[in-house]
This record gives structure tokens, sequence and C-alpha cells, in this order.
């Protein structure tokens, strides 16, 4: 149990410090208000149409294919951590899973899901 004092240590200082931060802007932060200041941001662009505007699906599927591999670094990572002990077996493990990652990417590519139009 001793291993995991550092780690909540760092937890509530990290928690506190947030808490810290957001209300010391509260307190000490400009309140002024303009029609500019209270429209949505953008990217420096001026908005355009509504924000109940529709997304075209091919950014939902964009979204899920990143968070796939998203997801996929998560497990090399502590596959890549432990490799030599898991000898034979772990690797084909994982050359088996990112071999169906890859399938599923030349499957996303040949549908034309990362087309931009």
């Amino acid at each position: 149990m001793d291993q995991y004092v550092p780690v909540l240590i760092a937890l509530i200082l990290g928690g506190v410090v947030a808490l810290v931060m957001t209300f010391a802007s509260t307190l000490l932060g400009v309140k002024t208000h303009s029609a500019v200041k209270d429209e949505p941001f953008e990217c420096g662009n001026p908005p355009s149409g509504s924000a109940w505007g529709r997304f075209s699906v091919k950014f939902y599927l964009a979204a899920i294919l990143f968070i796939v591999f998203d997801v996929e670094v998560v497990f090399l990572y502590p596959w890549a951590v432990v490799f030599r002990q898991l000898g034979l077996f772990g690797f084909m493990a994982m050359l088996l899973f990112v071999l169906v990652l890859v399938v599923g990417l030349v499957y996303e590519v040949k549908k034309g899901g990362l087309e931009s139009t």
C-alpha cells in the first residue's frame, strides 16, 4: 500500500492546484462582456450557421478511427514494457492484434473513410 502514497499525493496536489487556479481566475479575472466576447469561438473565423448544424458521417468515421488507433497505442505500451518476459507467445499475440488493426485500416481506406470530401 505504501507504493500508492506518492500517486495519491500527486492526485491530491493536482486537484488542489486546479481548484486554486479556477477560483483565482474567477475572483481576479476581468468581467467585461461584449457581443464579440459572448460569441462562440471558431478558430478565429466568424461563426457561420447554426450551432445545431449536422456533421458529415465522415467526420464521425474519422473520429472512431482515431479512437481505435488511440486504444491500440494504450495496449502497445504495456506490451512493450514486458516484451522480453512474454517471449514468442506474447509477440505472436501482439502481431495478431496489429494485423487485425491493419486489416481494419485497409478496409477503411478502401471505403474512402479517410477522404476529405
